[in-house]
């Protein structure tokens, strides 16, 4: 109640609005509920992953390139199975941990195919092609250009390495399905190439994570850049978007 003289509130008085209540009850009964969203730091999964696909593609190309001798096929399916399915596999989930389902993806899909790759390997003859292998490897690289399509070349020389890495398996796979030593030889030369170019980028993303800022060329651009370059502010600006924060994928 306001006193008519002199315009004061009297003492006890209720806050003047409809019915008594607080002036600003109906903004704060608009309002959304607030949620905090908890970020846990995790070093880049990249470079890790990386390696792995080097020593990968660089044995294998060893043997296609007849380095390593075709009755050694067994090691090499070792090699794969041991070194670099569980390394890219890691690199797939902490990708997905950092929120990046570009690197998380390719990751998980060349993980998955040296893993189905070397049990091939292992379980059949020295030397001998699979049509099994061909068909999944034609798959791979097509696989591999979902995540080079989606991430728009915000990461350059990463999306060199994955669309690299889906040339390598489209010709491997050219060559279990036709048995040609051409597809062979061209398996093997893009695999040596292919292991300069993750070792580069492991290199690359390795000193930028370490030292917080870019020294060796990584060629990021737009959101990759702004990864960063940009403030707070664009980090967390779509993260309630994000799936596991999100209600539905």
């Amino acid at each position: 109640m306001v006193n008519s003289a002199n315009g004061s509130a009297h003492p006890g008085a209720r806050p003047a609005g409809i019915g008594g209540e607080r002036p600003d009850s109906a903004r704060e009964e608009a309002r959304e509920p607030c949620s905090r969203i908890v970020v846990r730091p995790v070093g880049s999964p990249l470079p890790l992953g990386f390696v792995g696909l080097s020593g990968g593609t660089f044995v294998l190309a060893g043997l296609q390139l007849g380095w390593v001798p075709a009755a050694q096929s067994h090691a090499v399916a070792l090699v794969l199975l041991a070194f670099v399915f569980p390394v890219q596999a890691l690199a797939s989930v902490l990708g997905f941990l950092c929120r990046d389902a570009v690197a998380a993806t390719g990751m998980g899909v060349l993980a998955g195919t040296w893993l189905a790759v070397g049990a091939i390997m292992a379980s059949g003859p020295p030397g001998a092609t699979s049509e099994a292998a061909g068909l999944l490897l034609l798959l791979a690289g097509l696989a591999l250009l979902i995540p080079v399509t989606a991430s728009r070349a915000d990461k350059l020389v990463a999306s060199v390495v994955l669309a690299t890495s889906s040339l390598r398996f489209f010709l491997t796979g050219a060559y279990h399905l036709s048995g040609g030593t051409a597809w062979k030889e061209a398996a093997g030369i893009t695999g040596l190439v292919l292991t300069a170019v993750a070792l580069y980028a492991a290199l690359a993303f390795e000193v930028e994570d370490v030292r917080h800022r870019t020294v060796l060329p990584t060629l990021r651009r737009g959101s990759g850049a702004r990864a960063f370059d940009g403030t707070s502010k664009h980090q967390f600006a779509d993260v309630i978007k994000e799936a596991g924060v999100r209600r539905e994928l």
